[in-house]
């Protein structure tokens, strides 16, 4: 790897830097009313204070990035019940990939089990579509973010995934520190979780052997997060809705941050994390695989494997499964009291979106119901 790459327009703050970070945050006015909104209770200058005292990102996260986060899962979550972490090792660092079904919680509720369970956090990959204001960058940068340029053209994407790449492979094997991405770019939106060969290919570039070595050695970890009620449905819902009546739509960047408030604030019932094993074994498979489009396209279908075959199935996913296909066949999944509450939440979700009642609901009951589908389909077992 080359000694002359810094990764500086990238790469998350150091310890170094957090101190001077939070100081110019705190005195962005937007970032004031964030803090008065996330501790109404609590005097705003006192707040301040203790952030500028602040030297280290580990303080940080510790004392306020997860501090936060539990009091999001105590409020909106009915708990969280997270699985397979002995099948980590506390001194390894890993390439955690899961689903991505919210913008925020998918990342952060990882690290705060983690870091709960003593743990180091990881490095979290983001798209720079969502760095929308300056302070902003910032703040995911010093909570341990680094950034993916989605806006490159051409020849610029190329390089730019190299580079992407590189960092990758520098943190895990140099600053000997986790990494977590998601499985595909951007949400999933209609529940259908699906690992992006592109995302491989790209990971793979800073490798320094063949593929079944590289990703061996990034002892790769898929991670499966499960929403009782999925972050944003009916966001969710209108997106898809709007797409399906002018393919060329293109959402205002205001939704995303949106998504980002109502991801957080909204109820979530119960969420579940599992952790699978490091896919040595299963990597190594793909050696008996001679031609390399071949071997990413099985390395994609292992994933998709681990991650749908680990997800949790609500009586939520059951009751949309039965209610789009008129049946009874998951009947015993749930109670009738369960489907009546799911079928009143539906409607309060969607009586505000504009257009066809019909369409509204199948893609609504779609985006519960498809876990379902895709368990089927895999054949992990229901």
């Amino acid at each position: 790897m080359s000694k002359t790459i810094t990764f500086e327009d990238i790469r998350p703050y150091t310890d170094e830097e957090a101190n001077e970070i939070l100081h110019r945050i705190t005195k962005e006015e937007a970032f004031k009313k964030v803090l008065t909104y996330l501790f109404p209770k609590k005097d705003l200058n006192l707040i301040i204070a203790d952030l500028q005292n602040i030297n280290s990102v580990y303080d940080f996260q510790n004392r306020y990035s997860s501090a936060y986060i539990g009091t999001v899962i105590k409020k909106s979550t009915n708990g969280l019940f997270v699985d397979g972490l002995e099948n980590l090792d506390k001194n390894e660092s890993y390439l955690f990939m899961s689903n991505h079904r919210d913008i925020v919680l998918d990342s952060a509720i990882m690290n705060y089990s983690l870091l709960i369970n003593n743990f180091e956090t990881t490095e979290i990959a983001i798209g720079n579509n969502l760095l929308i204001l300056p302070w902003i960058t910032d703040l995911v940068r010093l909570n341990k973010s680094f950034i993916v340029h989605r806006d490159l053209q051409a020849r610029q994407k190329l390089l730019g995934s190299k580079v992407l790449s590189q960092y990758i492979h520098h943190t895990l094997f140099n600053k000997k520190t986790s990494i977590w991405i998601a499985q595909r770019q951007g949400r999933t939106k209609n529940g259908i979780d699906k690992t992006h060969t592109g995302l491989l290919k790209m990971i793979n570039m800073g490798g320094e052997s063949d593929i079944v070595s590289n990703f061996k050695k990034l002892k790769l970890v898929p991670v499966s997060i499960s929403y009782e009620y999925e972050p944003c449905d009916d966001l969710k819902v209108a997106e898809l809705y709007a797409k399906s009546i002018n393919p060329n739509y293109k959402k205002d960047p205001k939704n995303d941050l949106l998504s980002m408030r109502n991801g957080l604030e909204n109820p979530k019932g119960k969420i579940s994390f599992y952790f699978e094993k490091p896919l040595d074994v299963d990597i190594e498979k793909l050696s008996k695989i001679k031609k390399h489009n071949e071997q990413f396209y099985e390395l994609t279908e292992i994933i998709d494997k681990k991650i749908v075959g680990n997800y949790k199935l609500w009586p939520n996913n059951y009751i949309a499964n039965d209610i789009i296909n008129n049946s009874t066949k998951f009947s015993n999944k749930y109670t009738i009291q369960e489907k009546n509450k799911f079928e009143t939440y539906m409607h309060s979700m969607l009586k505000n979106i504009e257009g066809n009642k019909t369409e509204l609901k199948n893609i609504f009951l779609e985006i519960y119901s498809n876990p379902v589908k895709c368990k089927i389909k895999l054949n992990t077992g229901l």
